[in-house]
């Protein structure tokens, strides 16, 4: 029998031991929610870096989330996200499988991760496979839509098509002469074949790095040229003048008679705020001098992205975010109305734009083909190359110029030499030297000019002829401003172009081995009416006549 005073202690004990746990409870419990509540905040604000784009701080908080939790399915999915916008696909791909293997609904991103990623490796199947999952995750929703999930799908059977029957060309690396272990993109090429320029990343004008924007070093223009005895291209050098400048600088093309470039200028603090198009031009020196503003009405207060003129200097192609478009970057049209002024652009078609960008223009020398860059079309991937034509007095539905010039991955920039046997891109595909490379492209059995592309074998490409010269005025023997009009045998009006007002130049590309009737109807000089053989010699595809017109007055 136990006495009153110890009854009194085993209860208080009893309740002691009860408040004791209770309180643990409690303390536990606030811990919990603590913790919970510690996740939840870490979670939205990776969240919230991930869509303002800054992947690397919300794959830091996700990898610190992961350290207490190493088989969670949906932080590594979202790891993976964030390997992906990185561009650090080997992790991507590693951390994605195993997310997939451990809940594969867990974060429904990693089926769209593991699509592209096998996509981007040309493993077809098993990206169809995952686009497929994907698809059927999200259902017939408006998430659908937004993540182009069906155009991915479409894309596969793109690649597998063109895959199947590739393209006669052979493509090359252009190697350390031109590429870097930086970003090398948009190649473009003058119509002799003689002077490439391009866009680098590597150390230039400066060694500053845009901590404004990527942290990689300010974009540069290099040029390089063809060495006639060496056959081979010259290392690649800044170019020279007063192009490059502290900041970002990007050429968009060069005239075919090498003595304009265009330049895209992004510059917030300057008149190119919001992105323009700049004009350089060859001076009489070598160099090339200061860009100057295209102006109104190709410039405006939207994003214009670079632009390309025709051979004989009358029609100037854009890109242009400009209202009214039918997506992002579209292609324009405008005319020009004076030796400073232009037209207003113009849509080039709905079956040219898309709702997706278009960008990377080239004009070939005939006049007549634009080559341009887009994933709105059929697509194998990312941007492919395609092409359309002048005919009937309308733009052709566009092409895509096939594969392996096009690949799985971003294909851009093309342009081409005036005989149509050699092409120049820029590419992201697997195997450069950086994060993109220049590639050159033999098409001496590949007719990309003609209407089907119809593979040829034979050693036989049209010939094309560069006519260019001086006109003066005999009397002053000064450049002077006068329309060449270009007549064939049977006498219809083939071409014209028009000379320079400052020194006299003109230019124009020509089909060769044929001759034509030269005229130029000045007013008050005497009329120039000459017949010019544009002969290739035997075993050439291109050749260059030089011929200077004096004009007298009457």
């Amino acid at each position: 029998m136990l006495y009153p005073t110890i009854k009194i202690m085993l209860k208080k004990t009893y309740y002691l031991v009860v408040l004791l746990i209770f309180s643990i409870n409690i303390v536990s419990a606030q811990k919990n929610v603590i913790e919970k509540s510690e996740y939840q905040l870490k979670m939205f604000n990776a969240q919230q870096n991930y869509f303002s784009g800054d992947y690397q701080r919300a794959l830091n908080t996700y990898k610190d989330l992961l350290v207490a939790n190493p088989s969670d399915a949906n932080l590594l999915g979202r790891i993976a996200d964030c390997y992906f916008n990185l561009k650090q696909y080997d992790d991507a791909l590693k951390t994605a499988e195993k997310a997939k293997s451990i809940d594969e609904k867990a974060y429904e991103n990693t089926a769209l991760i593991l699509g592209k990623l096998y996509h981007m490796n040309e493993k077809l199947d098993e990206a169809l496979v995952e686009y497929k999952a994907y698809k059927q995750l999200i259902g017939d929703s408006k998430k659908a839509k937004e993540s182009h999930i069906d155009q991915y799908i479409e894309q596969i059977s793109t690649a597998k098509a063109l895959m199947a029957s590739p393209a006669p060309v052979k493509i090359v690396n252009m190697g350390s002469v031109i590429n870097s272990k930086y970003d090398d993109k948009a190649p473009m090429v003058t119509a002799d074949g003689q002077t490439i320029i391009f866009t680098s990343r590597r150390p230039g004008k400066s060694d500053a790095l845009d901590t404004e924007g990527d942290n990689k070093y300010f974009e540069d223009i290099y040029i390089s040229k063809w060495d006639t005895l060496k056959k081979a291209w010259l290392d690649a050098e800044l170019i020279p003048g007063s192009i490059n400048t502290e900041g970002h600088d990007a050429c968009t093309s060069i005239s075919p008679d090498g003595k304009q470039i265009f330049i895209y200028k992004n510059d917030i603090n300057g008149e190119s705020r919001g992105g323009d198009i700049y004009v350089s031009r060859l001076s009489s020196s070598g160099k090339w001098g200061s860009p100057k503003s295209i102006g109104k009405p190709i410039n405006t207060s939207y994003w214009e992205g670079g632009a390309c003129i025709s051979p004989d200097g009358k029609t100037l192609y854009l890109i242009s975010e400009r209202s009214g478009g039918l997506g992002f970057g579209d292609i324009y049209v405008s005319k020009r109305k004076s030796r400073t002024e232009w037209d207003t652009p113009v849509s080039i078609g709905s079956n040219i734009n898309t709702a997706e960008d278009e960008g990377g223009l080239f004009l070939a020398p005939d006049g007549k083909t634009l080559f341009f860059s887009s994933k709105g079309h059929n697509s194998m991937g990312g941007y492919d190359i395609f092409k359309t034509v002048f005919e009937s007095n309308k733009w052709s539905d566009p092409i895509n110029i096939g594969y392996p010039i096009n690949s799985v991955n971003n294909d851009v920039c093309f342009s081409l030499s005036a005989n149509a046997k050699t092409g120049y891109f820029n590419s992201d595909r697997p195997g450069g030297l950086g994060e993109r490379d220049i590639y050159q492209v033999d098409l001496s059995n590949y007719l990309v000019l003609e209407k089907d592309m119809i593979p040829k074998f034979e050693n036989k490409t049209m010939a094309m002829a560069i006519l260019k010269g001086d006109i003066f005025d005999a009397t002053e023997g000064k450049g002077i401003e006068a329309e060449v009009l270009i007549f064939d045998e049977a006498g219809q009006k083939v071409a014209s172009t028009t000379s320079s007002d400052s020194n006299g130049e003109y230019f124009i590309t020509l089909p060769a081995d044929k001759t034509y009737q030269v005229k130029i109807n000045l007013k008050n000089y005497k009329l120039i009416d000459e017949k010019i053989d544009l002969k290739t010699n035997p075993g050439s595809t291109t050749t260059t006549v030089v011929k200077h017109f004096l004009l007298y007055k009457e």
